[in-house]
Parts: C-alpha cells; sequence; structure tokens
C-alpha cells in the first residue's frame, strides 16, 4: 500500500503492524524527519512519555525506526530494502546530537577537498557538554571536541537530507589544526593539509590572521610561521603577521607527541615532528 504525505511517496510497512502503530509511524516521518527525541515523539503524536518510549522501543525493534542512542530516534525510510542495515547521515546525527556544533578538523578537510586522506571517524566541534568524547553512534565513530559558545565562529551552512548543517570553512578548518594538530590527524598531515590549502582557491591570509586572533591561542601563530617558511609558501605580510603575535616560551610543534626536538628560537617552537614535506626536514 502506498500513501501520499506532502510531496513525498511513503511505502507503508508490510504486514506485521496494526492500523494504530502505522498511523503513529507516518505521522512520525510526517513531522520528525530528523532525528528525534522521546519528548518530540510524545509532543507529535499526543501520548505520554512512558506510552511514547514503548512505542518507539517496539518500533525500533521491528526495524521501522533507527536508534541512533539512548532515548534518540530517527525514522527508517518506508521504502528502504534492508531497514536493519539503514543508517541517518553522520553529519544530520551529529547536528542533532551536539548542537550546538560545527562539522570540523578532517571532516572538514575531507569536505573541502584538502586532503585525499580518508577518516572513517566524524570530527565534532561542540559547545555542549559531553562526557564522552569518543562515541560511536549507529556504529560509526565520532571524535568530539568542546569549546565555549563564543568560539563557534567561521563556520558555513550545508544542506545534508535537507537538514542545515554547520560546517567549519577552509581557513577556520586551517586554525582549528594548527590549534590542536591531533583534529588534522597529526602535525605530518596538518602540514600536508596546508600545504594544499596555499595551492587551493580557498587561500586567504587576512581570514586566516582573523580567527587566529579571535580563537586568542597565540601558539597558532608560532606553528603557522614555523610552517610558512618550511613549506617555501610566498606569504611575506603573513609571516610579519605571524612573528608580530609570538607569544613568550616554548610551544611543541605537535603537543600529542612527547619527543624531544631542536628548538627553532625564530618562532619558538620545538620541532619534536620529523616533517617530511616540501623543503626538507627539520
Amino acid at each position: 500500500m502506498v500513501h501520499l504525505v506532502g510531496s513525498r511517496t511513503l511505502r507503508v510497512p508490510p504486514d506485521g503492524i496494526n492500523r494504530e502503530n502505522r498511523s503513529h509511524l507516518e505521522r512520525l516521518h510526517r513531522e520528525l524527519p530528523t532525528a528525534f527525541y522521546v519528548a518530540d515523539a510524545a509532543r507529535v503524536l499526543d501520548l505520554d512519555l512512558d506510552r511514547t518510549r514503548r512505542l518507539l522501543g517496539y518500533l525500533a525493534r521491528r526495524g521501522w525506526l533507527s536508534r541512533i542512542r539512548r532515548g534518540l530516534y530517527v525514522a527508517v525510510p518506508l521504502d528502504t530494502r534492508r531497514p536493519g542495515e539503514w543508517v541517518e547521515d553522520p553529519w544530520v546525527v551529529a547536528q542533532r546530537v551536539f548542537d550546538p556544533c560545527y562539522i570540523g578538523g578532517w571532516t572538514a578537510c575531507e569536505h573541502w577537498e584538502l586532503t585525499e586522506q580518508l577518516f572513517r571517524t566524524v570530527l565534532v566541534v561542540t559547545a555542549k557538554r559531553v562526557r564522552d568524547r569518543e562515541p560511536v553512534l549507529q556504529g560509526l565513530p565520532y571524535r568530539v571536541t568542546v569549546r565555549a559558545a563564543n568560539k563557534l565562529f567561521g563556520t558555513r551552512p550545508v544542506w545534508r537530507d535537507q537538514v542545515r548543517v554547520q560546517v567549519s570553512d577552509p581557513s577556520r578548518t586551517m586554525i582549528d589544526l594548527l590549534d590542536d594538530p591531533t583534529l588534522g590527524g597529526g602535525i605530518r598531515t596538518v602540514a600536508d593539509i596546508l600545504s594544499e590549502y596555499f595551492r587551493s582557491e580557498h587561500r586567504n591570509d587576512t581570514l586566516l590572521v582573523d580567527y587566529g586572533d579571535r580563537l586568542g591561542n597565540r601558539a597558532v601563530f608560532k606553528r603557522l610561521g614555523l610552517l610558512l617558511e618550511h613549506l617555501g609558501v610566498d606569504a611575506s605580510e603573513l609571516e610579519e603577521s605571524c612573528l608580530d603575535r609570538r607569544s613568550s616560551g616554548l610551544v611543541a610543534l605537535d603537543p600529542s607527541v612527547g619527543a624531544k626536538g631542536r628548538i627553532v628560537r625564530r618562532w619558538g617552537v620545538r620541532v619534536n615532528v620529523t616533517l617530511g614535506v616540501p623543503g626538507g626536514e627539520w
């Protein structure tokens, strides 16, 4: 049987669901097209929380809903041939679970085509308090980084399955990677990504400085200045801006690595990682 809902054609599930539950399911599809919590479903279905919780559990066990995490569900498309294997777009899941947030780090690098490496883990930056920084949702791993709400700037909206999701723009992505190289998979990968950024149409030296100032971590400018020299990037004004913003003391090129290394005093950076990129090795 086929039902028309708005502009969409919904295929009613096969036998095994009664008329009342079928009506509930159609309403969830119509009014909650993205991931929803039990309270959202209770409001839409005009049911109390306990009954709604039991209903959603039943529908999830039968494969008509997908359980993202405890108390969070998404309606499986009714024309899905293998509903038990269906998963929601991971960016949409991130937006629903971690809002306010943006997609960042290596995931943003893939989006902007600044790396050819493929990362299975979805990287999310959020202002929400999160205990589990490496959750698995619908079988897919996420890495979550928490920042203050006023640090969620430099993003652009993209549409994913009719849902508006924020992703860090290319320049903000570079600043995030320089602030915490693990967000790019380590400083070696960050150097490669940064090199690609400066060769791409995304390059914006003024925006890099502005974002670095707003983030407020001067170690960003130390790492950026050193990598500009090492990569041989023609950016004299940007290099001067980095020099003007150096802080006192030493920072590690890659804080996640404990190894010792030579000190480049011009930038106040301990080069604790060997970089095999154009310009030679440190």
